[in-house]
């Protein structure tokens, strides 16, 4: 792993809200904490409503992390662009956080219960 990457599991529940609309909610959520960054909290799969979730066309590249690939989030007064993204084959050293969905804290709230 990148020396300057720390995964570790999120202890607790945590929760991601869009427009009020609980989109995710899990146990199993781990922490990524990238340098001096604030920590990103990744949700498995598995405990997101994905059919929320509208692919992006938006793809970027972590030379860290590796590939990224963006959701909308499709809610009853429209959608929200570019507010959630996962790494669907990270690079080695960050295997935690494949099939895993993070959200843009600007656009959805995320937080332990």
């Amino acid at each position: 792993m990148t020396s300057h990457i720390r995964i570790a599991p999120a202890a607790g529940t945590w929760v991601a809200r869009a427009e009020g609309a609980v989109i995710a909610e899990s146990r199993a959520a781990v922490e990524l904490a990238e340098g001096s960054r604030e920590p990103v909290i990744y949700f498995p799969r598995a405990d997101v409503a994905m059919a929320f979730l509208e692919p992006s066309d938006r793809v970027t590249s972590c030379p860290h992390k590796g590939q990224t690939v963006y959701f909308h989030i499709a809610h009853a007064h429209g959608t929200i662009r570019d507010a959630a993204w996962s790494y669907q084959t990270p690079k080695d050293g960050v295997a935690e956080i494949a099939d895993c969905v993070a959200f843009e804290p600007a656009l959805v709230t995320v937080e332990r219960l």
